[in-house]
């Protein structure tokens, strides 16, 4: 989405398209399977995790680093050589900071779920470097959007799963006590903050006035689901402002996109 807004024209070219969705899943799987390498016994630990391809001795460790290896270098060549540096290195942080300091972190404070929402907002830099050859305004505005949309995503989905988690020793609520009015109320801050940001393409004028209403609608709607949440701190709620975080990304992102088209 981040390199159709960052290309000076609307004719878009399908073969780098192609090559920017490619090596970008070949970093993300990098990333996520280092991060499977170094949690393997801890993942045995989770109903979410404990069937992965590690704890079960479906995959030898060997395997696993030699897939994380190959991905990882052949994503970063992609996206340094069929676009430009800036794009092959900002991959490489993003694969770095995922894979060797989000992914111990969980385990030391719930400072982590920002730590991971940079890497988490890394793709649409890569997309507007790899489509204009720098970072800009227009990138750095499309990566807050992001990073302001991962806080509550991420809060919302550790609500749910928080006693697997304890199991693991995560810590990635911003409440040690777990399921409180304050871990909730932790949310409300970035949703209101992701309202100001989402309408920020249009003020720099990436976008026009119909993406705006959406961004500001969708907001508004993402803000009442954390709200109902730190009113009755129900699962309910917290799996609502999940299923809230889903439908926001995609809405609003295809908005922008048509109205610049």
């Amino acid at each position: 989405m981040s390199y159709i807004l960052g290309i000076s024209d609307s004719s878009l070219d399908w073969f780098k398209i192609a090559f920017l969705s490619l090596g970008g899943f070949l970093v993300t799987a990098s990333s996520n399977t280092i991060n499977q390498i170094i949690e393997k016994d801890i993942d045995k630990l989770m109903d979410r995790t404990k069937n992965r391809p590690l704890p079960t001795g479906r995959m030898k460790i060997m395997q696993a680093y030699l897939i994380a290896g190959i991905t990882g270098v052949s994503g970063i060549f992609i996206l340094g050589f069929v676009f430009n540096p800036i794009s092959g290195l900002l991959g490489a942080l993003a694969l770095i900071s995922y894979a060797f300091i989000y992914t111990p972190f969980k385990k030391i404070s719930p400072s982590a779920v920002f730590i991971g929402a940079i890497p988490g907002s890394m793709p649409l830099l890569i997309g507007w470097t790899a489509a204009t050859g720098n970072i800009g305004l227009g990138g750095v505005v499309l990566f807050l959007v992001q990073f302001f949309w991962q806080i509550p995503h991420f809060w919302s989905i550790a609500w749910l799963l928080n006693d697997d988690y304890k199991k693991a020793g995560y810590q990635l609520l911003p409440s040690i006590e777990g399921k409180t009015r304050y871990t909730a109320l932790q949310n409300i801050p970035y949703l209101i903050c992701l309202i100001g940001v989402g309408t920020l393409p249009y003020v720099f004028g990436l976008t026009g006035k119909i993406s705006l209403a959406i961004s500001l609608i969708a907001g508004l709607f993402f803000l009442l689901q954390g709200i109902q949440l730190a009113i009755d701190l129900s699962d309910k709620s917290a799996r609502k402002l999940m299923f809230a975080s889903f439908a926001y990304i995609p809405v609003v992102f295809i908005a922008y996109v048509l109205d610049k088209i």
